[in-house]
């Protein structure tokens, strides 16, 4: 196998990180994971850092030397950035700010892919910030951005959508995949509740956007923000459905509410150009899903 240099990736025991950290590896780069908190992962050397502080990070740097960073730490809970503003701050942009300043002091980085979201605001219309995390992923992509522009770091920002598949994930299509997991061991009642049947997202599989990291690493432009959805928006029903038919047992389904939401699709267009696309179906994705929760529980 080719070598293809040392990466270094925050947020290794994430429900991404895991998966980057198995792509990367069979790809042939060498990966070092930084966690708070040493978890430790087969095959995997683990670096603890806490991110939020500058000293730490600048020894990492120091230490590592990485070709290539890739950055997917961070808070990504809309409600605790609610309860927490300052935190979210510290964990997405201030902490962006550490590693990318002491990779540019301190490394011979080749690429370093800031993980952004698609919940980010319009700077120029204070209208559509909605809640202090999206404040703290556009701050996020506006130092990136801005780091490589005034200091030339090679720099790109990758916007994924809601991405789901097998492992632990607060995502909405894990929460329910889990719960009909249990449903089926019958150890809870047939019922799952949602907000709203008709919310839509574009359901991106976690391995394929691992995929489109890789390839910002090798081919992504300095400086440019790439968005990594499927361009096809599907609704929480779509969700339940395929549960509902795939299962092993009958459940109902309730909903707080039935509201159409206003529907906008992303079309990756960019990474398209790259040679990049969606190789796992919302289908197959939501099976693997559901049988990582059903042996889970085995």
């Amino acid at each position: 196998m080719t070598k293809r240099g040392n990466i270094l990736i925050t947020g290794i025991t994430g429900f991404t990180g895991r998966h980057a950290a198995k792509y990367f590896s069979s790809e042939g780069y060498e990966v070092i994971g930084v966690s708070r908190n040493y978890v430790p992962i087969h095959n995997i050397k683990i670096e603890t850092c806490d991110l939020s502080n500058k000293l730490e990070v600048t020894n990492l740097l120091k230490k590592i030397n990485p070709e290539f960073i890739l950055h997917l730490a961070g808070q990504n809970h809309v409600g605790r950035s609610w309860e927490e503003p300052l935190h979210s701050l510290e964990a997405n942009s201030l902490s962006t700010a550490y590693l990318i300043e002491a990779a540019r002091q301190y490394t011979n980085v080749k690429k370093i892919v800031v993980v952004g979201s698609v919940l980010q605001f319009n700077p120029d219309n204070l209208e559509t910030l909605k809640h202090p995390y999206s404040l703290s992923k556009t701050l996020q992509c506006m130092i990136a951005q801005s780091w490589s522009r005034l200091y030339q770091v090679p720099v790109v920002v990758a916007k994924p959508t809601n991405l789901i598949g097998p492992g632990y994930s607060n995502g909405i299509c894990s929460i329910i995949a889990e719960k009909v997991a249990v449903i089926e061991k019958k150890q809870a009642e047939p019922l799952i509740n949602v907000n709203n049947l008709y919310a839509t997202r574009d359901f991106l599989d976690v391995r394929d956007a691992v995929r489109a990291y890789d390839v910002l690493c090798k081919h992504g432009e300095v400086g440019q923000i790439y968005d990594i959805t499927t361009g096809f928006n599907r609704t929480l029903k779509d969700v339940t459905d395929y549960f509902l038919n795939n299962a092993n047992v009958d459940f109902e389904v309730k909903a707080k509410e039935a509201i159409i939401e206003e529907s906008y699709q992303i079309e990756p267009a960019k990474l398209k150009n790259l040679d990049w696309k969606p190789l796992i179906s919302f289908e197959a994705s939501l099976q693997d899903t559901l049988n990582f929760y059903r042996n889970k529980l085995k």
